[in-house]
């Protein structure tokens, strides 16, 4: 433990009144968190078949004012994002994340698409990612931050579209979690918490002023999910 988190831990315990933690206290709170103790499910979530996840993310998602387009395969993901764009008589300029996990695509084949690859700046209009999991109880992503998905991605752009497959879908955030520690031991590594999780349901709103939902308040205005159903 370096000293200058032993300070900063030891100011934090004397406001509150506490002295270092016993070694004992550390095996505890260590056992606790290595457990992962499940949470109530709720039930509209819970014994569902993985098809059936899917149909509940789905519905839950658009029910949030999100939209969702389905894809036999990778290979159409680009042509979705064209048409995403030409219903919205959007420009055809996007940025997107440097993700290992949307390369492969064939981007090439929609050559009126200028992709710029690195993270969301001011004027990005709209914007592509990848995400960690989809969490079916309550049609929520589940984004991690890292080099290859900067956090201002899911934030900046006015229109933030999500690719993710079929089988990223889980029924509880339990799940969810249980995925994003998976990944890491795929790695080689215990697991090491990312430094942001976001989770998103539908686009940004508030209701701040007389009650009225307004889209696009601190962050996107649109959430566009395209979902691939190969494995």
């Amino acid at each position: 433990m370096t000293n200058g988190r032993e300070q900063i831990l030891g100011s934090i315990r004397k406001s509150l009144k506490r002295g270092p933690v016993t070694e004992a206290r550390a095996s505890e709170l260590r056992a606790k968190l290595e457990a992962h103790r499940r949470n109530v499910i709720p039930q509209r979530a819970a014994g569902l078949d993985p098809a059936a996840q899917v149909e509940l993310f789905i519905r839950m998602a658009e029910g949030v004012q999100a939209s969702v387009a389905r894809v036999k395969s990778a290979a159409e993901v680009p042509g979705a994002v064209a048409d995403y764009l030409a219903e919205k008589n959007l420009p055809s300029k996007l940025v997107m994340t440097p993700d290992p996990r949307l390369d492969g695509m064939p981007w090439a084949d929609r050559p009126l698409l200028e992709i710029r690859r690195g993270r969301a700046e001011d004027g990005d209009l709209t914007g592509i990612t990848a995400c960690g999991a989809g969490v079916a109880e309550t049609g929520t992503l589940v984004l991690t931050s890292g080099p290859e998905s900067p956090t201002r991605n899911n934030f900046l752009p006015d229109h933030h579209l999500v690719v993710m497959r079929r089988d990223q879908v889980v029924a509880s955030y339990e799940d969810a979690f249980d995925r994003l520690r998976a990944r890491s031991k795929e790695t080689g590594g215990e697991w090491i918490p990312p430094r942001t999780v976001n989770f998103i349901t539908g686009p940004s709103r508030t209701a701040d002023i007389e009650q009225k939902i307004e889209l696009g308040a601190h962050g996107p205005r649109r959430l566009h999910i395209i979902l691939i159903d190969e494995a």
